[in-house]
């Protein structure tokens, strides 16, 4: 081999172990994942667990309520959800036999669940409540979900033609049995208090908490019963246009509010996992000549394991009232899971999230028990907010008359 070989064939060995290693670092780097850095982070409360018990609504509505608490007083309590899941339970019960049954008794509530248990009964500290009497560490709920239901369906058969005057002390009863005796004083940090005393100690007036949410089938800026399942009370909601709700999210994080959020977490982009709940664009667009190749040679199930590997950061949907709204009208968007908004992050790329707590412990978990959800994901499937009035921007409050 003469010399101009060997020279042209060390020159294109080197081109190829360049070219070897730049890809070997694109992939590298496209493997890094989604990077969270935080923006801003508002004071809150301990991530709790509320284990085999579907009482999200509770867990997440008392959550809105200590950061509220820390916020105005700077007081960190940890209150006592079972005192509302009890109280909540009660009621519930007796408007279900007023029904016929015609109603949802089960596990699942609202937030406004939380809010009217507080004006009505009190708050307590976990302390004095925690509802674990039944053996177990932790919250486990099916049995009693099934005995309080059929218990009360027994009442509505009306096998006696006519109710008893008792059958809804039976129902206390059964709530003694699986919750505990909920006490009527109890010493806080050395005081004595009643659930009453209590709530009045915390400044809380629950009078100031409104819902918010955007739909189409609904007028804009006037108050609705929201139709979901678990919406027992029929507690009205404000019809916001998606912009402005998504303004009042940012403006209550903004200005130092935690806001209540009810979501659907059924969807594949919420990855308990992988700590993210994103909403991938199906078709992505403005490929370039090789990612395109690459992307139209994939099978269906390649592309959808692509798109939800969460390996890399991908394209989302482009959100709007009519896709939402047709989420919505075909179940697609539920209402399954009571959040917190607590901050707001952005990845490597610039892209804005919003960190939640979560109630499902921190054991095991990416981020402790928080997730951050995208942008988009917020628009798509949020059923549902809670917060102050006075976190709403003001010209948003005008419209809704507040």
């Amino acid at each position: 081999m003469n010399i101009r070989k060997i020279i042209l064939t060390s020159f294109f060995c080197l081109v190829l172990m360049s070219l070897m290693v730049q890809a070997q670092e694109s992939t590298e780097t496209q493997k890094k994942g989604y990077e969270i850095t935080m923006i801003k982070e508002i004071p809150h409360t301990a991530v709790p667990n509320q284990y085999r018990s579907g009482t999200c609504w509770s867990f997440s509505g008392l959550a809105l309520i200590e950061a509220e608490i820390l916020r105005v007083q700077g007081r960190e309590l940890d209150l006592s959800e079972m005192f509302v899941v009890r109280h909540a339970y009660s009621d519930k019960a007796q408007k279900y036999v007023r029904l016929h049954g015609n109603l949802n008794l089960a596990a699942g509530g609202g937030f406004s669940d939380v809010l009217d248990v507080v004006k009505r009964y009190g708050m307590v500290p976990e302390t004095a409540y925690p509802g674990l009497v039944i053996g177990e560490e932790n919250h486990t709920h099916g049995e009693m979900d099934e005995v309080l239901k059929a218990y009360t369906d027994a009442v509505i058969k009306n096998k006696n033609r006519r109710l008893t005057p008792v059958w809804h002390k039976g129902f206390e009863a059964l709530l003694d049995a699986y919750l505990g005796v909920y006490p009527e004083k109890f010493i806080f940090e050395g005081k004595e208090y009643g659930p009453a005393s209590f709530a009045a100690s915390t400044n809380i007036n629950a009078d100031d908490y409104i819902e918010i949410t955007s739909f189409t089938h609904r007028e804009l800026y006037k108050p609705f019963v929201m139709e979901i399942p678990d919406n027992w009370m029929w507690s009205q909601t404000y019809n916001l246009s998606l912009d402005d709700m998504m303004e009042t999210l940012d403006h209550a994080l903004e200005n130092g509010y935690t806001v209540a959020w009810g979501a659907d977490v059924s969807e594949k982009g919420f990855s308990w996992k992988n700590g993210l709940a994103i909403v991938p664009e199906d078709k992505p667009g403005d490929l370039s000549g090789t990612e395109k190749e690459r992307w139209e040679a994939l099978t269906p199930a390649e592309r959808q394991k692509t798109l939800y590997s969460f390996e890399e950061i991908v394209r989302e949907k482009m959100i709007n009232p009519e896709l939402r709204q047709k989420a919505y009208d075909n179940y697609e968007t539920t209402d399954d899971h009571g959040m917190l908004f607590v901050g707001t992050a952005k990845d490597q790329s610039g892209n804005k999230y919003y960190k939640v707590k979560n109630s499902w412990g921190t054991e095991d978990h990416k981020y402790d028990g928080y997730l951050f959800a995208s942008v988009p994901y917020v628009q798509y499937k949020t059923i549902n907010m809670v917060l102050h009035k006075n976190a709403i921007p003001k010209h948003i409050r005008k419209k809704l008359g507040l």
